[in-house]
């Protein structure tokens, strides 16, 4: 299994034979190079999205369009996709699961906000989720955008991820220290890795904190196209 950050919230894994890409956020990401979107995206065989915010749902219709593959996410935001593309989606809802063949998905609840803008304004497109990817014998809690909850003690106790990717940058998610505490608070997990920071300004642009923070787990921090083997 390979796990590829492209940068912000955004991963490309590997696992199975599928490639799953994970809130695609390619143009406008500063940590990702135009030339590199070809690479980012190569191959790639499913598309999952956590929620309607820019930095996730941008690239999502364009590179399903492109590559002529399915889009999973909450009903109403699939709805929006398949509306605007013209492309295939799957909708689902926190508790589904789906099975895309040695890969099983299923959407849990996240605490944040889902919208993208229309032209009279925002455009409500269901509600924030994240995703438990179950393959290779592993478990993998990917957050999305989230601040703590206590939710993900039912996580844990249902699916038990050995595998955290937990949004950590802090100002529109929960910060290294708030995840850090969601980590060893709920979790059992043998690898954390952050994401939703480093991309702005705005946002923590180390994992000090959270590696301080949880001794004995595997804190590792991404970087861009480079492939963590887990």
């Amino acid at each position: 299994m390979k796990l590829i950050w492209l940068g912000h919230g955004s991963f490309r894994l590997e696992i199975a034979d599928k490639v799953l890409l994970l809130d695609p956020f390619l143009g406008g990401n500063p940590m990702l190079p135009d030339e590199k979107r070809a690479e980012a995206i190569a191959g790639a065989t499913h598309i999952f999205c956590t929620h309607g915010h820019g930095d996730h749902l941008s690239d999502v219709g364009p590179v399903a369009e492109e590559l002529g593959i399915p889009v999973f996410g909450m009903v109403e935001l699939m709805k929006y996709v398949a509306d605007t593309f013209g492309v295939e989606t799957t909708g689902f809802n926190k508790g589904g699961t789906v099975d895309i063949g040695g890969v099983k998905v299923t959407m849990v609840h996240a605490t944040h906000s889902s919208a993208t803008e229309g032209p009279h304004g925002p455009i409500y497109l269901g509600t924030e989720s994240g995703f438990i990817i179950e393959g290779e014998g592993r478990v993998i809690y990917f957050s999305g955008d989230t601040d703590v909850m206590a939710d993900m003690k039912i996580f844990h106790d249902l699916h038990k991820p050995d595998i955290g990717i937990l949004c950590a940058g802090g100002h529109y998610t929960m910060d290294m220290k708030r995840a850090a505490y969601a980590a060893k608070t709920f979790f059992d997990f043998k690898t954390v890795i952050p994401m939703h920071y480093r991309t702005f300004p705005l946002l923590e642009q180390n994992a000090d904190v959270l590696k301080a923070a949880l001794p004995g787990v595997d804190v590792i921090e991404p970087e861009v196209l480079e492939a963590i083997e887990l």
